[in-house]
């Protein structure tokens, strides 16, 4: 139907009204990109060497990336300037990673003294310099004196919350808010070595509870040995039962083949060797999956356990991980089931 007169746009408004682009032929920018690989089922714990400078949540996203797992959790943070062990737990792993939440860590730790800093480390700016006057038997006695159930006040630095919010923020936005202490333990503390009195500086190595910031205790040292300090170095060596020992870095996973980096892992049960083996026959071990108990006599002859210990069970040829269960007036009870 033509236009009536008068109802025409003129051309400037014609040519803005027009379609704002142009015809091109049609391209797929990823037609070059290879297929992206499914998620699997992978089972298992993978000792990590975390590098310095990433965080733990950054460490556990590449990770599971690299294994294309379906499941994945880290089992308690290692500050980005912190290296060293980082157990990651995969699939059904992480039924058990509160275990290791829960378990004790040791570190090896490097203390500048002769000042605090606004970090607790070498992130952060010099405060209160002070004089330098202690020798390495000072240091051996002061160490000494932290051992065993102590309290300590978390850092402005920490993820730890108040009100809703990590106390981080609060310390970026130049905020001192109040905290209150809490109780810890200090299993161990062994003096590495000792640069004193030509540098300012000593190793230590330190096994102790959950919630303990080496951050704080090398503050407190500092003070307690009336020069301050602070952290310049700190590297996880073990977390519980687990060590260095067998752990790999990222760069490691990234150079195996895809089919091999599963074989990278630990198997679930290298997170339960406190608890005593129990093989089951197949009846056996049909209740136990089904959540009954299993009674005294129907474990193998010889079996003993302590009221309240706890068992990781096994059935089949080869021996297959069904969960741990905990012995109570007389028989096993599943606690945690597995399905491998």
């Amino acid at each position: 139907m033509p236009v009536p007169a008068g109802m025409g746009f003129p051309g400037a408004v014609a040519a803005r009204c027009a379609p704002a682009f142009r015809l091109f032929p049609m391209t797929d920018s990823n037609a070059n990109r290879p297929p992206r690989l499914p998620r699997r089922e992978v089972h298992g714990v993978l000792l990590l060497d975390k590098p310095l400078g990433l965080s733990s949540n950054d460490a556990l996203v590449r990770a599971k990336r690299l294994l294309r797992a379906a499941k994945a959790g880290h089992t308690g943070t290692l500050d980005p300037l912190a290296t060293g062990l980082l157990p990651l737990c995969f699939g059904e792993a992480t039924k058990f990673s509160q275990d290791l939440l829960e378990a004790d860590k040791t570190y090896d730790a490097e203390v500048r003294l002769g000042a605090r800093s606004s970090t607790g480390d070498a992130e952060g700016e010099l405060l209160d310099v002070r004089a330098v006057t202690c020798d390495r038997s000072a240091v051996e006695r002061v160490l000494a004196s932290f051992v065993g159930e102590i309290e300590q006040v978390p850092p402005m630095h920490s993820a730890l919350k108040k009100d809703g919010r990590p106390l981080y923020e609060y310390a970026r936005a130049g905020q001192t808010v109040e905290r209150a202490a809490r109780r810890i333990t200090i299993r161990s503390i062994a003096l590495l070595d000792c640069a004193l009195p030509e540098a300012p500086s000593f190793r230590m190595r330190v096994t102790c509870s959950k919630g303990t910031y080496i951050r704080t205790l090398a503050e407190d040292i500092g003070e307690a040995l009336g020069c301050g300090a602070h952290l310049t170095g700190l590297r996880r060596i073990a977390v519980g039962d687990l060590t260095l020992d067998g752990a790999v870095t990222l760069a490691e996973i990234e150079a195996q083949d895809d089919a091999q980096r599963p074989a990278m892992l630990a198997p679930v049960d290298a997170l339960l060797q406190k608890c005593v083996p129990v093989q089951l026959d197949a009846a056996a071990a049909g209740r136990f999956l089904q959540g009954q108990r299993i009674a005294q006599r129907d474990l193998p002859p010889g079996t003993v356990l302590a009221e309240e210990s706890l068992a990781r069970i096994y059935a089949g040829e080869p021996a297959r991980l069904l969960g741990v269960a905990r012995m109570r007036e007389g028989a096993l009870r599943p606690e945690r089931l597995v399905k491998l």
